[in-house]
């Protein structure tokens, strides 16, 4: 009896029977990606503990074909001892799809120093052109936010005209409606105070110290020490 459990904890622990649990692993995973079944397949290929870049680089292909670009990215640049040119490429694609287009175009130009080939010099074009209508984007914002800036500000100029404009006009019917108010005593005060303060700007203006117009005087031979003028 104890011989039948050493021989089933030997195949099990053998590496022939890791070995072929893992290459069941793989037909599985294989036939997930060819059924379409991406994230089934990239998880399977998850299981494989060995370390081995085909397997990083197939589960690498199953994450980007389902749409996990960050992840599929991680995968491929652990993949180095598979095609270099094609690594490369599929490195551009993940950065061509995650949308940043300058390290795609760096990709793309290294796998085409190791190999010419034509679906590569097509993505590289691809990514520059889309790079050009992005900074051409960039830059229509940019005049747009700046002309709409520009116009904001003479609105609000224009608004602002138009309000003290508003204001001023409010103030004269205010004080015409008052004036309409005073009696003929009242509003000839009203002018002597205006010439009066006139007058004191007038001199104020030139630096001189104004004499008030209608100041009661002291009595002569008396000085009036408080407003000596």
């Amino acid at each position: 009896m104890r011989n039948i459990f050493f021989t089933i904890f030997f195949l099990l622990s053998s590496p022939l029977l890791a070995n072929f649990f893992d290459f069941k692993t793989i037909e599985r995973a294989n036939e997930a990606y060819v059924n379409g079944e991406f994230q089934k397949s990239a998880i399977l290929f998850g299981n494989l503990k060995k370390d081995d870049s085909t397997v990083a680089y197939n589960r690498a292909n199953a994450l980007y074909k389902a749409k996990q670009y960050s992840e599929a990215l991680r995968y491929y640049q652990k993949a180095k001892g598979v095609d270099e040119a094609e690594r490369l490429h599929n490195i551009g694609n993940s950065y061509f799809k995650m949308n940043e287009l300058d390290r795609a175009i760096e990709s793309y130009e290294k796998a085409l120093k190791i190999r010419e080939d034509e679906d590569t010099r097509y993505n590289l074009e691809l990514a520059k052109r889309k790079k050009k209508e992005k900074e051409k984007r960039e830059k229509q914002k940019k005049n747009k936010k700046k002309k709409n800036g520009k116009k904001e500000n003479k609105k609000n100029k224009k608004k602002s005209k138009k309000e003290k404009k508003s204001k001023k006009s409010e103030e004269q019917k205010r004080e015409k409606s008052s004036k309409d108010k005073m009696t003929p005593e009242q509003k000839k005060q009203e002018e002597m105070r205006k010439r009066e303060l006139k007058y004191m700007m007038k001199q104020l203006s030139k630096k001189k110290m104004p004499t008030l117009m209608y100041q009661t005087n002291p009595k002569k031979g008396e000085r009036n020490e408080q407003n000596p003028w």
